[in-house]
């Protein structure tokens, strides 16, 4: 496959990423947000943290950023947008990305599990929570254990996609694109 065909097939992917994070996003935003944006059940993190894995840390970055910006202009949030937490969002595509390509290389539940929760210490736990505290002050604190119980459904669903078959063949044809 030549390198042009290579990349068109990885934009193409990325893009659909980005599509399904702006397509969660702004469903959670918009129905599962309770105390004006603080207490937010989403699963938006889970095709960022996807593309980093299948597609390298640079392409989750991208998805990441790019999918955060486009949900909030898209959502009908109240508050200004916060660049904190859109960094927050690439973080966790370029963590992934990291973890799961150079460090954690072994294929299997373990990766995932390392990966996952990786991508969400660092890009929700930490750099969002930071992004929040300017708008709610210490109580973003209570927000960090409903990261955790997020973080632990969206790696129980990765894991559970992990085992498909056809999710197996999709991650094959997805080797050597983007990375």
């Amino acid at each position: 496959m030549s390198k042009a065909r290579i990349r068109l097939k990885a934009l193409t992917c990325a893009a659909m990423f980005v599509a399904m994070n702006v397509i969660i996003g702004i469903f959670c935003k918009t129905f599962m947000n309770f105390g004006l944006g603080l207490f937010r059940v989403t699963f938006e993190n889970l095709p960022i943290i996807l593309s980093g894995i299948l597609l390298g840390p640079v392409v989750g970055g991208i998805v990441g950023a790019v999918g955060d910006i486009i949900s909030y202009l898209l959502s009908s949030q109240v508050y200004p947008p916060n660049l904190i937490v859109t960094f927050g969002a690439m973080a966790v595509g370029v963590v992934s990305g990291i973890v799961s390509n150079y460090i954690v290389k072994r294929d299997g539940v373990k990766r995932i599990v390392i990966t996952s929760l990786s991508a969400h210490l660092v890009g929700s736990v930490i750099i969002k929570s930071i992004g929040l505290y300017t708008f709610y002050g210490m109580l973003v604190l209570w927000r960090i254990p409903l990261y955790f119980v997020i973080a632990s459904l969206e790696t129980l669903l990765i894991c559970i996609l992990h085992k498909n078959p056809n999710f197996k063949k999709t991650v094959e044809a997805f080797k050597g694109l983007g990375r």
